[in-house]
């Protein structure tokens, strides 16, 4: 164990049994004996000895005689010689005693709460710790608890372009910039009160040579004392990687334009409020587009040529956004949010023409042929305009308005750009609701059937029934079909709707020739779509539904539009071809208004065609109306055809007695419409069956 006093040698170890000297005869003897034990010491002859015994003479011995005193020892220190312990010490030394400041001598402490001198710094330690702080790589600054510097090492004052000397008592807070910002500057406060443990943050600093650099300020107080450390790393380099990175993470390596990520990274931030207090007009815009039949372009020449197209168009549409203008907030951007969609976000818009000018400008840039590594190519987009008042508007509310807008323009026949309608879009939500409640609403028995007569146009008697189904929808009320039957057909729901409507039909046809047994049996029409031929089995379910109500096939029609019956083949032309042989009557309903492809009527099992209300109505000599002379040709010609083909013909939308009685004379087998009844419910029917003529009512 090492000695702990500056002035003993070997002579100084206690023979056996010996009582050792107090701690104050040691501490003397010490002081006294230095000279002495140098010489004993050169006496010994041994360097290795020496040289140990002068640097324990010149740090510890001066340490425990500064301090509580020595422990003691049974052993004596190594030897040193005299002018090892004497000689001053070098530079490195002077500074470090220099920076820790004058030794204070502390009174012996003894008994049990004495601290273990081993825990001590010595004057040395402290030397070394301010050698280390000074020298010290990272920038660093002891702060006292006003936020003055009280000491500061030569990385911060070469961090910050200024001599060390000049730092003493500055404002710490000034130096790296704490007070910038309210919630940085109540941090760092509470850290120098000693209300928080810690506190980091990174700032920008500009150095006096004009060159900015990034760093990260790290403040937290030191042990036992009210002084804080302040550490201030540069992090400029790390700044600018993440920078890079995030220049990728950001951007499409395709086109360089901002990504799907930037482009709302920045709407969200546009659409805040704070973005429009200063000068701002608080609106937004945005130019939501999509090229026309790209996809034939990668088909058919290539992914890589379809790069260089979306590359070009890219180019195009950033010119086209320079040219409009810069805002307050800088330039319009321009986004690549995936495939062949590209947005233009305009900031602090002025209304629906600067966007309307904007999207005629990229329609007129992007008709202009493109020149690709010798490909020349032609294409257009769709675009979908959407401008408000920023407030209120939310990120995704904004781009669902904008993506339902380009569709719209899509459906218009694209190349093209259209303006969000606000009417226009609360229909489409209506639809979209409708269309999420619609089967639902088959189980909870919302539907209801009103029955049409049609008339004979002879004898003016009830031969049939159109049912039409009704959707009382406990919203919107009493909605008509073509309000739902489009939508029941998009999403597959029309099969268990038809289904529904097919047996409640058959099972009221049923109903009314039993309270009738009198009377001539009436038939009932049942309107089908083209896809409950596809997606069902509509012979089995026909059939089952007959043998279920007991209605004779022959008191069932069933309608199809023309457009779903003509060109039939394959598996709904067997469907329909089934369905005649069962003895079911097959009805073309809107005849005259598709395809009209006569050659069919020979081959299809037709027995019934419905005349479209359009040529009906140019009948009218009502009202001071004038009658189409066309329209009661082309009647005639069709009812001529028809009759000569075996087939009868039913009048849709008869509303004068004028218009019936041209019919009749034309040869028109049953009318529908108005003047005979509209659409009631199955009692009002009870009244018309057996009668010469319904009432209208």
């Amino acid at each position: 164990m090492s000695g702990n006093t500056e002035g003993q040698g070997p002579a100084a170890v206690a023979a056996p049994g010996t009582a050792l000297p107090s701690v104050t005869e040691r501490h003397a003897a010490g002081r006294g004996a230095h000279t002495a034990d140098g010489a004993r010491g050169g006496a010994a002859g041994a360097t290795t000895g020496a040289t140990a015994g002068a640097t324990i003479g010149a740090t510890a011995g001066a340490t425990v005689g500064a301090t509580a005193g020595a422990r003691p020892t049974a052993m004596a220190t190594a030897s040193r010689t005299t002018t090892a312990a004497t000689r001053p010490a070098g530079p490195t030394h002077t500074t470090a005693a220099a920076l820790a400041g004058p030794a204070v001598t502390a009174p012996p402490v003894t008994g049990p709460s004495a601290v273990p001198p081993c825990l001590v710094p010595s004057s040395a330690e402290l030397g070394d710790h301010r050698a280390a702080f000074t020298i010290a790589q990272l920038a660093m600054a002891v702060v006292d608890h006003d936020g003055l510097v009280v000491s500061a090492n030569d990385a911060l004052a070469e961090l910050i372009g200024a001599e060390p000397a000049t730092l003493h008592e500055r404002s710490a807070a000034e130096l790296v910039d704490l007070a910038s910002d309210g919630r940085t500057w109540h941090a760092y406060r509470e850290v120098l009160r000693g209300r928080r443990a810690r506190f980091r943050c990174t700032r920008r600093l500009k150095h006096p040579d004009g060159r900015a650099l990034w760093a990260e300020v790290t403040v937290a107080p030191l042990p036992d004392s009210r002084r804080v450390l302040l550490s201030v790393a540069d992090i400029s380099d790390r700044r600018e990687l993440q920078a890079r990175l995030r220049h990728l993470q950001m951007h499409d390596p395709v086109t360089r334009l901002p990504n799907r990520t930037l482009f709302f990274e920045r709407l969200s931030a546009a659409l805040e409020t704070s973005s429009y207090e200063h000068g701002g007009t608080g609106r937004i815009g945005l130019c939501y587009l999509d090229l026309d039949g790209f996809k034939a372009v990668n088909d058919t020449l290539g992914h890589r040529v379809g790069d260089r197209l979306l590359t070009a168009v890219a180019g195009r549409l950033t010119d086209c956004a320079d040219r409009d203008g810069y805002t307050r907030s800088g330039g319009h951007l321009v986004a690549r949010l995936g495939g062949d969609e590209f947005a233009i976000l305009i900031e602090d818009s002025t209304g629906t023409e600067q966007l309307a000018d904007l999207a005629r400008s990229v329609l007129v840039a992007l008709q202009r042929p493109f020149d690709l590594a010798g490909q020349r190519l032609s294409v257009s987009a769709s675009i979908g305009v959407v401008e408000r008042t920023a407030a209120g508007t939310t990120a995704t509310g904004l781009m669902q308005d904008a993506d339902t807008t380009l569709y719209w323009a899509k459906a218009d026949g694209k190349a093209r750009w259209t303006l969000f309608d606000p009417e226009r879009n609360a229909h489409r939500m209506t639809r979209q609701a409708l269309s999420s409640t619609l089967r639902p609403a088959v189980e909870r028995g919302e539907f209801a059937l009103e029955y049409q007569p049609l008339v004979g146009m002879a004898d003016g008697a009830v031969r049939g029934v159109e049912a039409l189904v009704r959707w009382n929808h406990p919203q919107f009320g009493t909605l008509a079909p073509n309000r739902f039957i489009g939508i029941a057909e998009e999403d597959g729901s029309i099969v268990q709707l038809g289904r529904w409507v097919l047996r409640t039909a058959c099972r009221q046809a049923r109903q009314w020739q039993q309270d009738h047994p009198g009377a001539a049996p009436i038939f009932v029409s049942v309107n089908v779509a083209v896809r409950q031929v596809w997606d069902s089995d509509l012979v089995t379910d026909v059939a089952g539904i007959l043998a279920e109500t007991g209605l004779a096939p022959h008191l069932l029609q069933l309608e199809l539009t023309e457009s779903a019956v003509m060109g039939s083949a394959g598996r709904p032309l067997q469907a329909l071809q089934a369905l005649s042989d069962m003895g079911v009557r097959i009805a073309i309903d809107d005849f005259g208004t598709g395809y009209s492809n006569l050659a069919y009527l020979s081959r299809l099992p037709v027995s019934v065609l419905k005349l479209d209300g359009s040529f009906v109505r140019g009948f009218r000599y009502d009202d001071g109306a004038h009658p189409n002379p066309a329209d009661e040709t082309i009647v005639e010609a069709m009812v001529q055809l028809a009759h000569r083909l075996g087939l009868t013909v039913t009048a849709e939308c008869v509303e004068t007695a004028g218009q019936a009685e041209r019919l009749r004379r034309i040869g028109c087998d049953t009318g529908q419409g108005w003047l005979y009844s509209r659409a009631v419910a199955p009692e009002r029917i009870d009244g018309m069956i057996g009668g010469v003529s319904p009432l209208a009512v």
